[in-house]
């Protein structure tokens, strides 16, 4: 089962620079050994506002208790909170490596079919909607897919040139009118398992 972590540290007071390299330097290693274990699979940074400290990352554990056991082993876990979330298989997942050169978005959709739309009108958009995914995939922009607790959300991981591009491939999508869309723009972490496959 995949998993999405937000990951927020707070260094307490008082706590030495040469204590918070250390620790930094306890989790780089570590994140490198979750990744060779099949643990870790992406590791980005969301924008950050001065002083912040977060992460996002993509795990992989059998159940809710093994990644609780994998995020524990984190050294930075002793300053930090985490926020996850599961993920569920999606029907229009390619499957996609991470390649470098463009900028990553995390999008969530939440799909609200208007009252009175007729059956038909929602299965030909679903079916439109499954053929621009492949077709967005095949583009190179569309890397992974998934569906999110709650009704009719998902979670995507795409690629782009910069924002106004991302914006763009969103509303080429065929249920556009009837989505609402949090884009979330990363930037790399240096600890990514995904720089190295790219």
């Amino acid at each position: 089962m995949e998993y999405l972590v937000t990951m927020a540290t707070h260094v307490p007071e008082g706590t030495s620079d040469q204590q918070v390299a250390d620790v930094r330097a306890r989790e780089a290693a570590h994140s490198g050994e979750l990744a060779e274990q099949g643990h870790l699979l992406r590791l980005w940074r969301p924008p950050l506002k001065p002083g912040e400290w977060r992460s996002i990352g993509l795990f992989a554990a059998t159940d809710d208790t093994e990644l609780e056991r994998v995020l524990v082993s984190m050294p930075l876990r002793i300053w930090r909170t985490d926020a996850v979330t599961p993920l569920r298989p999606h029907p229009h997942d390619p499957g996609l490596p991470a390649k470098g050169g463009a900028t990553e978005f995390l999008t969530a959709f939440t799909v609200a079919i208007p009252d009175g739309t007729p059956s038909q009108a929602v299965a030909d958009g679903d079916a439109r909607e499954a053929q621009r995914a492949k077709e967005l995939a095949g583009q190179g922009h569309l890397l992974r897919l998934w569906r999110l607790p709650g009704e009719s959300r998902s979670l995507g991981l795409w690629r782009a040139g910069d924002p106004a591009e991302m914006q763009e491939i969103l509303t080429s999508l065929p249920l556009d009118a009837w989505m609402t869309v949090d884009t979330t723009r990363l930037t790399q972490h240096p600890s990514d398992p995904g720089l190295a496959a790219a």
